[in-house]
């Protein structure tokens, strides 16, 4: 077209009929596709009619429409949805914290729901459901052909009622079921502990409540241990945590980065992306921190176990993430409902997507089936040593702040040697801390 009218441009009247000639047929094409969606909406319309006055049994117009735009959304990805006014609401409590139901975050996979992560201390994660299971039946009523909407709302109701969920896990020969107690969900984004002198940083969601939960225990938690000087290092537990707010993901990631890009979003529109950076300060003061993902990370669990291993701000530990790299942006619709739909993916500073790829570990390191310490086990591991035998001499070339300094140490091993036993993948990360701790000390 462009060529065209510069030709007509340069004077000839034979150029303008051309053009003429040859821009009928493509503003004919276009016009042909503007009728074909007309015609498709019509489609719509007589299919839309045929059903209310057809149907077997009266049917709800609102239901049928939600039903329609539902599944425009979903037929997209399986992150974009529509998002009923019951449904809006729910998902506003959700990031402000608290809601009901079992605690579990779900995607949709060959045609079943299959479980992201199971949320910290929920009745799902107290009934055994883990990261990976896919729930083909819920009372007995099979989910295959439901969308992820529908199959979700198959498994709410009221507190305190009993759902009964068949399982299929992989390793296991058999689906089974499992029955769960529907509660009120009071997630605490952040919790934090001391194992030793290591600060543990287990984050589990990412709604309004992460950053400051996880801000306030790291300082209480470094307090308790007399000051950061006396801290060895930091673990950022976001296993099993299936993301949320892309706002906290940046403000957790900020939290131990002083500088540089934290995250990118491009969408359709190259106009349309931003980059995050750090601010500076470093709430662990540039300590050792070791990130823990496994399967059950998702999104924003993602974005910043990306951020620090590419800023090699943190060494990741665990197993390959899930792999949500798409950015969903909820809009409100007439009605009180809401629109989700994917408008972005989003890019690790390095400038790759984990988009199906999820984040791959530093360190691959597979969890253990956690075992049952007995007091005979406490015992062996316990060995009788010099110090036991009657009459035997005494260590004359250490003070007693000395003694009792390698007392502590021994105590503290053993100590780590039983959580080795509960949680191993954890053990493993204060171990490699306590290793790069000790290369790190003043000679």
């Amino acid at each position: 077209m462009r060529s065209f009218v510069m030709a007509a441009l340069a004077g000839t009247v034979a150029g303008a009929v051309l053009t003429a000639e040859i821009a009928r047929p493509v503003l004919a094409q276009e016009q042909s596709d503007s009728m074909s969606v007309y015609q498709q909406l019509d489609l719509f319309g007589d299919i839309f009619e045929r059903i209310r006055g057809q149907y077997v049994e009266e049917v709800d117009d609102g239901k049928l429409i939600e039903a329609a735009i539902n599944g425009m959304l979903t037929s997209l990805d399986p992150h974009s949805s529509y998002l009923a006014p019951n449904d809006a609401e729910d998902m506003r409590v959700q990031t402000r914290g608290e809601f009901g139901g079992l605690g579990i975050e779900v995607t949709q996979e060959d045609g079943f729901v299959k479980v992201v992560s199971p949320m910290d201390g929920t009745p799902a994660d107290e009934a055994g459901i883990e990261a990976g299971d896919f729930i083909t039946h819920v009372d007995g009523e099979s989910i295959l052909g439901l969308t992820l909407d529908e199959a979700v709302e198959l498994m709410r109701g009221p507190v305190g009622s009993d759902i009964t969920v068949t399982v299929v896990r992989e390793g296991t020969d058999e689906p089974f079921d499992v029955t769960i107690t529907r509660d009120t969900i009071k997630l605490t984004a952040a919790r934090v502990r001391t194992e030793g002198n290591t600060v543990v940083l287990r984050v589990t969601t990412f709604n309004d409540q992460t950053y400051p939960n996880m801000e306030e225990g790291l300082n209480e938690a470094v307090e308790e241990l007399g000051g950061i000087e006396n801290v060895q290092g930091f673990v950022l537990d976001l296993r099993n945590n299936p993301g949320g707010l892309l706002t906290q993901a940046i403000k957790v990631s900020d939290a131990f980065l002083d500088k540089g890009e934290i995250v990118s979003t491009r969408g359709r529109n190259p106009a349309d992306g931003d980059r995050y950076n750090a601010t500076e300060g470093d709430l662990a003061d540039g300590k050792p921190l070791v990130v823990l993902i496994n399967g059950g990370s998702a999104s924003a669990s993602e974005i910043v176990a990306g951020a620090l291993q590419d800023h090699r701000r943190a060494v990741v530990v665990g197993t390959k993430s899930f792999g949500k790299g798409s950015v969903q942006t909820v809009m409100p619709v007439p009605g009180g409902g809401a629109m989700r739909l994917t408008t972005a993916r989003y890019y690790t500073p390095s400038g790759r997507s984990i988009q199906a790829l999820g984040v791959s570990p530093d360190i691959v390191v597979e969890q253990q089936p956690a075992e049952e310490v007995t007091e005979e086990d406490e015992a062996t591991i316990r060995t009788r040593t010099e110090a036991d035998l009657r009459g035997s001499l005494d260590n004359d070339s250490l003070t007693e702040d000395e003694q009792k300094q390698i007392q502590e140490e021994q105590e503290a091993a053993l100590a780590a040697a039983h959580l080795r036993g509960q949680d191993f993948q954890l053990s493993y990360a204060i171990d490699l801390l306590t290793g790069l701790s000790a290369l790190n000390q003043p000679e």
